[in-house]
């Protein structure tokens, strides 16, 4: 019996494919209860399962038939939006039989044209049961290279042994590398003489190809002629690489944010690399103890951050730390082993985490954890410690939410976030995020505001903005080419998922997508004073500190620099990172922009 509005051949064919369909399955299930098990090679089983092989090997397309008796490519059946179809005001399970035939058909085009899915029942018929094995096995190799969960027990070990040991933690592999690059350094050094000796002689030498300059020339060919800087995106590829010298990484890198700056998917961008490319948790904290061993900016961060607090704790029972952001919490051990042993014994800690919200269930997690582990230091340590975790917009907080205790020595600490707050290109009608955070600081009268900052000009114009990234990352890389050998993975972790998925948004995104919105010290310099905020002079002991870490384990094109009281921090005469110390001063004068 045919349905109204169905020709009665398509009502047929419709019906014969449901009920071939559940013929077989349940041919399959009678003789499962008969059996108990099914024979891997069953022609009943090799039948039912061959239409969802031949889906995944894109055997269905227009031409080959189709894959259920009177489904779409079967002659007899019509499709959607021929004369013989039925009305669209008219429904029946027949439409919808047709419709997923014909929807089958659409989306097996975007599937990959292989026969790996024959080619998986005749192999599973010749091997039988013992062939199963090998099949779950590797199906099981497979889902573990797939999985994205990190590997907790080797996190956890490492987290511990970070924590505990410190600087020591790195201080081995940092040995290790060394000799490592200056192995790499007399190996290259060997292959360019060669090269030079191959190449006498030879007339035609390449020219040699300014990728700085062809980067510059795509970004600014962006808005005023697309087709040019399609060109010019397809010329720097072709000399570019994730492993190559310093200068090919870097434009590898900015290819890409170039890329989709291009197509408009900036934002797309920013959440794909996030969910994408994510480093797992050990993974990346092998790269960040490389980073610290063979990098300076992040040890000296926290050597004068940890030294400042010491100073001004000094003589005091209670310390309170109001820190804006995370960081793994490795900073806070290094202070801990400081207090341990001060004279007259450690005072009591108190660390209030600020941190923005994580996507999921559990928005505090990574900062519970982190309060864990800083809890089990500090109990190894012999330091009385409490941690408050704080889930919230940075710009929200003040003075009333941290029930700071009159006895306590409150210092209020940010190492390089304040970079990603809103500023005034985007809040236009009110006080900014980052002047409303540090209004709040200069209200909590903190005995000192130790700030991190990352130099860098982030431009609201995209074509400066672009050329200030170039010169800042191209320093950052030349770094990295010269402290780590090439061949190491670890260094593809910092280039690509941290420092790389940075610089690609400050390329690529603009608005409220846009999330690195770095300034000069200088300009974070004229925010505080404006927020009421009075520097203090740095610490001529802090400094010299810093300068001996710099000069007896790091590189020698590390610089250690001074301006306006900040404590800079360089590679080969490019200022990267600066560190001030302020206190709440209310009758500070008004600064005009003009003496910047």
């Amino acid at each position: 019996m045919s349905l109204p509005g169905l020709p009665p051949a398509a009502s047929a064919d419709a019906r014969a494919a449901a009920a071939s369909y559940i013929s077989r399955i349940s041919l399959l299930m009678e003789e499962e209860e008969d059996a108990g098990d099914v024979e891997p090679d069953h022609p009943a089983l090799l039948q039912a399962q061959r239409p969802f092989a031949q889906i995944l090997s894109g055997a269905v397309s227009p031409d080959k038939g189709a894959v259920f008796p009177g489904g779409v490519g079967d002659p007899a059946t019509p499709t959607l939006g021929s004369k013989d179809a039925p009305p669209v005001d008219e429904y029946s399970e027949d439409m919808f039989a047709i419709a997923f035939f014909k929807g089958l058909e659409e989306a097996t085009k975007f599937l990959p044209a292989s026969h790996a899915g024959d080619e998986l029942l005749k192999e599973k018929g010749r091997r039988g049961r013992s062939g199963d094995d090998d099949l779950e096995a590797e199906a099981g190799r497979t889902t573990k290279v797939a999985a994205v969960e990190p590997d907790e027990a080797g996190a956890r070990e490492m987290f511990d042994e970070m924590m505990l040991r410190g600087y020591d933690a790195c201080s081995e592999e940092m040995e290790g590398l060394s000799i490592a690059t200056d192995k790499g350094e007399a190996a290259d050094g060997s292959k360019r003489a060669r090269k030079k000796n191959r190449a006498r002689g030879k007339r035609h030498v390449p020219k040699a190809i300014d990728l700085h300059a062809l980067l510059t020339c795509c970004a600014n060919a962006l808005n005023d002629d697309r087709r040019s800087a399609e060109e010019l995106l397809k010329q720097i590829k072709q000399h570019t690489s994730p492993t190559a010298g310093a200068t090919q990484r870097l434009a590898h890198c900015f290819v890409q944010g170039l890329e989709a700056r291009l197509a408009g998917i900036g934002s797309q961008l920013r959440w794909s690399l996030a969910a994408n490319r994510a480093p797992v948790v050990v993974e990346f904290l092998k790269a960040y103890r490389l980073f610290m061993s063979t990098c300076c900016f992040r040890k000296v961060a926290f050597a004068f951050a940890n030294k400042t607090i010491f100073d001004v704790a000094a003589g005091r029972s209670k310390l309170h730390i109001v820190d804006y952001g995370l960081h793994c919490g490795f900073q806070w051990t290094e202070l801990m082993r400081l207090l341990r042993d001060r004279d007259g014994g450690p005072p009591e800690v108190r660390i209030t985490s600020i941190d923005l919200p994580q996507s999921g269930f559990r928005p505090a997690k990574h900062m519970v954890e982190t309060g864990h582990r800083l809890s089990n230091c500090a109990r190894a340590f012999g330091v009385p410690f409490k941690f408050h975790a704080m889930v919230a917009q940075w710009e929200t907080v003040c003075i009333h939410d941290l029930n700071v205790e009159p006895d306590e020595v409150l210092v209020v600490n940010d190492l390089f976030n304040f970079r990603t707050l809103m500023d005034e290109s985007v809040v236009t009608d009110t006080l900014s995020p980052r002047d409303v955070v540090l209004n709040n600081i200069s209200k909590m009268k903190p005995d000192v505001f130790i700030q991190g900052v990352v130099n860098l000009s982030c431009s609201n114009f995209f074509f400066a903005r672009f050329r200030e990234t170039l010169f800042y990352y191209s320093a950052l890389f030349d770094m990295l080419d010269a402290t780590i050998p090439r061949e190491s993975q670890l260094r593809l972790v910092l280039e690509r998922d941290i420092f790389g998925q940075v610089a690609m948004n400050a390329i690529a995104c603009e608005g409220e997508d846009r999330v690195e919105r770095g300034e000069t010290y200088r300009q974070w310099h004229l925010r505080n004073q404006r927020a009421g905020l009075r520097q203090l002079p740095l610490n001529r002991e802090t400094v010299k500190m810093v300068k001996d870490i710099v000069k007896n384990h790091y590189n020698k094109n590390f610089v250690i620099e001074e301006g306006l009281q900040w404590l800079l921090q360089g590679w080969k005469g490019r200022i990267l990172f600066a560190h001030s110390t302020w206190v709440a001063d209310s009758t500070a004068p008004s600064v005009s922009f003009s003496e910047f």
